[in-house]
C-alpha cells in the first residue's frame, strides 16, 4: 500500500505531461501555412479595379427592385451573369481551352486499369 500511495503523485503528474505534450502536437501539426508557390503575379490594382468594378455593379443592383426575367436574360448575354459580366470569362476552364484535358471518367478508368491489371 505505501508504495502505490508513493506512485500516485508521480502518476498524475506524469499524466499531465503527457496530455500537454499530445494537445501541443495536434495543434501544431493541424497548423498549415498558405503557400503562393507558383502564382501567377500580375499588377496589384488590376484585379482591384476589376472586384471594384463588380462591387459598384452589385451595389447598383442592390438598391434597385428585382430584375425581370427579360432583364436579366439580356445582362446574362452579355457575360458569365449579370454582374459580373465577362470579368476573368478568358481565365475560365471550358472545352476550348482544355482540350488535351482528361476527364474524371478517364482518370478512373486509368485507375481502375491499373488495379485489376488490364493496363
Amino acid at each position: 500500500m505505501n508504495f502505490a500511495n508513493f506512485i500516485k503523485p508521480i502518476v498524475r503528474s506524469f499524466r499531465f505531461v503527457i496530455v500537454a505534450a499530445l494537445c501541443v502536437t495536434l495543434l501544431l501539426s493541424n497548423v498549415q501555412t498558405a503557400q503562393a508557390i507558383g502564382t501567377f503575379k500580375n499588377a496589384t490594382n488590376q484585379a482591384t479595379d476589376q472586384l471594384n468594378q463588380i462591387q459598384k455593379q452589385t451595389d447598383k443592383v442592390s438598391r434597385k427592385a428585382p430584375l425581370s426575367l427579360e432583364e436579366t436574360q439580356a445582362k446574362t448575354q452579355k457575360g458569365l451573369n449579370e454582374v459580373q459580366g465577362d470579368a476573368d470569362k478568358d481565365k475560365m476552364k471550358h472545352p476550348e481551352n482544355s482540350t488535351n484535358a482528361t476527364t474524371v471518367e478517364d482518370q478512373v478508368k486509368n485507375i481502375l486499369g491499373k488495379v485489376t491489371g488490364d493496363r
